[in-house]
């Protein structure tokens, strides 16, 4: 998706009209922003989805190509545009987003099935649901299959269908996202353990992974038996647009490369503070050595929840 980013010093209540303080274009929307982030993290990486045939679309090709990741399961849809996102960014740096899907609607289950060759042969598969969740399950339900290790970003909430979970190998969402699919709010680590609990409960996970912005993420790891806290990095925050995507790829690539879940996570950590230190989305992802070295520099102390190790 294009994103069509606003700046200004507040949202704006029902009817009102602001004066925003800037305005910037960026290549983001989910799927092509966590395949540049795990390309950047140095694994091989294809995409697949549906671009409008316009200039947002030749746009996107060229930063896919320029980071070397393979697009040739990138469809054109000659009626419908290139999707397109408008953020809002506040001060601090947080954002609200809303999405126009277009091109995006149109892919079908059909059209995943015609790119069962390259999901199949992948180690990991990363979904989220800007796409119709009936080829977002059709994407899953080929892979898992095949034995690939499924993660699901479930983005946008609404769209959410618990079934999927049969196809979902790791959960991960957000703080809005966790409380959105449970009920429970994220406001301390009691509830966001027994949000990643019924989450994994629910859906049958092997993990999930609930990010908390500012405070890190949580991780359940139900076959290493873990139940840990990651801290956030400090890092001089710019724009969180597209961080939670930066960490997606980044968890994607290296559990690709053979990591566990939670040391793939301390990397995917690193990788998505070090996303908020740049204005826009997939081009705010870092390099593996970025994120390495902001990793070895902030040694941040984790901890084990207190009931220890989790069993299942």
């Amino acid at each position: 998706m294009k994103d069509l980013v606003a700046s200004a010093e507040r949202r704006p209540l029902p009817g009102e009209t602001l004066h925003g303080t800037g305005f910037a274009e960026f290549l983001g929307g989910k799927g092509v922003n966590q395949a540049i982030a795990a390309a950047r993290m140095g694994a091989r990486t294809a995409i697949v989805g549906t671009i409008g045939d316009d200039r947002y679309g030749e746009e996107f090709l060229e930063l896919l190509k320029t980071d070397g990741v393979d697009t040739e399961w990138v469809m054109r849809h000659p009626e419908l545009g290139t999707g397109v996102g408008l953020p809002l960014v506040l001060p601090d740096g947080g954002n609200s987003i809303i999405i126009v899907s277009r091109a995006n609607a149109a892919i079908t289950p059909a059209d995943i099935e015609a790119a069962g060759e390259v999901l199949t042969a992948s180690g990991v598969l990363s979904v989220q649901l800007e796409l119709p969740v009936e080829a977002s399950r059709a994407a899953l339900q080929l892979a898992s299959t095949a034995g690939v290790t499924t993660i699901l970003t479930p983005a946008p909430v609404g769209t959410v269908d618990p079934s999927l979970g049969e196809f979902v190998d790791i959960l991960v969402p957000n703080e809005v996202e966790a409380a959105a699919l449970t009920g429970l709010d994220c406001d301390d680590e009691s509830h966001v353990r027994a949000i990643a609990r019924q989450l994994a409960a629910d859906w049958d996970l092997r993990g999930c992974v609930v990010t908390l912005g500012s405070r890190g993420a949580f991780v359940l790891d139900r076959v290493a038996g873990e139940e840990i806290r990651v801290p956030a990095h400090r890092v001089a925050t710019v724009d969180t647009v597209g961080a939670g995507d930066a960490f997606c790829g980044s968890l994607a690539a290296s559990l690709a490369a053979g990591a566990g879940l939670a040391d793939a996570v301390r990397l995917a950590n690193a990788a998505g503070a070090l996303s908020t230190t740049v204005n826009g989305a997939a081009v705010s992802a870092p390099g593996r050595s970025a994120a390495e070295a902001l990793l070895d520099a902030q040694q941040v102390e984790e901890s084990p929840f207190p009931v220890g190790r989790h069993s299942s």
